[in-house]
């Protein structure tokens, strides 16, 4: 196995930034190791993703150290965001048969499945610490939830667990996905039913371009559902690629060019088409279109291994100012989201 000794370099280091950063104060708080959530769940899927593709033991040996420690600490409210490191959990339980995973991995699924709140005809409600987001649908929860519930399905045999994933896969692709153009909502309510702002926001997009190739990998069966995901996924990199700067990025905001670039969207989404084109779901005259951005994101690392250019936490906008105004900071899903990009690369 030959590997690109220049991406693995690079990923190493964005790696060791995050493990080994401290700094938790105003907008670095995304930006550290030590917390049960979704930026940190997305950092540890990468880089068990980095492990994979590597072998380097190093960050099998970083992810068993962080879950005995966290494990050690009272369970954390239980919402869409925390239950994004169930996901790595499935995946080193598999890797290591450490059974003193499977309580803590049974525990988060009964919760998707028969406790977290639904939306009317049986949506997934993006609930987070803050508020239970009533009747909401939101983009991230494919990435945050339902990765997970279809990763536990198969890895435990749990039919169940994967009828839901596939079922949340096609009912958020009905809500959320423009008709018209391919791209994707921030989010829906049946509270009124509508798209809030209309917005095509680029990072809540990059949760499905990236997270519907996850989807089919880990579904690996080739019937109606991942037909319907895979050309709801086709349309929407088709449209992505017309937004695409010359600089290789994408707009926080897609289709308004007066809205910053974003690295972690041009992250996500360079790594779903670079996946796209080598699982064969695309065709390779899209590898360009994954190269130059990810090309862009390489070029906002600096020599500490610091991803720049991504923008904060983003909850609904009821308009596109919202959006417009979310600061920019460094996350550990910023990095996380690059080194997962890096391993297309590698």
């Amino acid at each position: 196995m030959s590997f690109n000794v220049e991406m693995l370099e690079l990923a190493d280091k964005v790696v060791g930034l995050l493990i080994n950063n401290k700094e938790r104060e105003g907008l670095y708080d995304h930006l550290h190791m030590d917390n049960w959530e979704w930026p940190t769940g997305v950092a540890l899927y990468s880089m068990f993703k980095v492990y994979k593709k590597t072998g380097n033991k190093k960050y099998l040996d970083y992810l068993i150290n962080w879950y005995d420690y966290q494990l050690s600490k009272p369970v954390p409210h239980k919402n869409v965001n925390t239950v994004c490191p169930a996901l790595t959990m499935v995946c080193l339980y598999e890797e290591t048969k450490n059974e003193k995973y499977l309580p803590y991995i049974d525990m988060w699924a009964d919760w998707a499945m028969k406790e977290m709140p639904r939306t009317q005809y049986g949506g997934m409600q993006h609930m987070t610490v803050l508020n239970r987001h009533y009747e909401q649908l939101w983009a991230d929860t494919l990435f945050m939830t339902v990765l997970f519930l279809l990763k536990a399905g198969k890895v435990f045999s749990r039919e169940e667990y994967i009828d839901e994933a596939k079922y949340q896969f096609l009912f958020h692709i009905k809500y959320l996905q423009d008709k018209k153009t391919g791209l994707f909502y921030h989010g829906w309510t049946f509270d009124g039913r509508h798209n809030y702002a209309d917005a095509f926001w680029a990072r809540g997009n990059s949760w499905f371009t990236s997270g519907a190739m996850e989807f089919i990998e880990l579904y690996g069966t080739n019937d109606a559902v991942s037909r319907f995901v895979i050309n709801a996924w086709i349309d929407q990199v088709k449209e992505l690629v017309k937004y695409q700067g010359e600089n290789g990025l994408f707009n926080t905001l897609l289709d308004i060019e007066e809205t910053y670039y974003e690295t972690s969207a041009t992250a996500g989404i360079a790594y779903g088409i670079l996946k796209g084109v080598r699982l064969g779901i695309i065709g390779d005259e899209y590898l360009e279109y994954g190269r130059k951005a990810a090309r862009a994101v390489i070029s906002k690392i600096d020599e500490n291994g610091m991803v720049h250019g991504v923008s904060y936490g983003t909850g609904m906008g009821k308009d596109l100012e919202h959006y417009k105004k979310i600061p920019i900071a460094p996350t550990a899903y910023g990095q996380g989201l690059t080194f997962m990009m890096l391993t297309e690369l590698i």
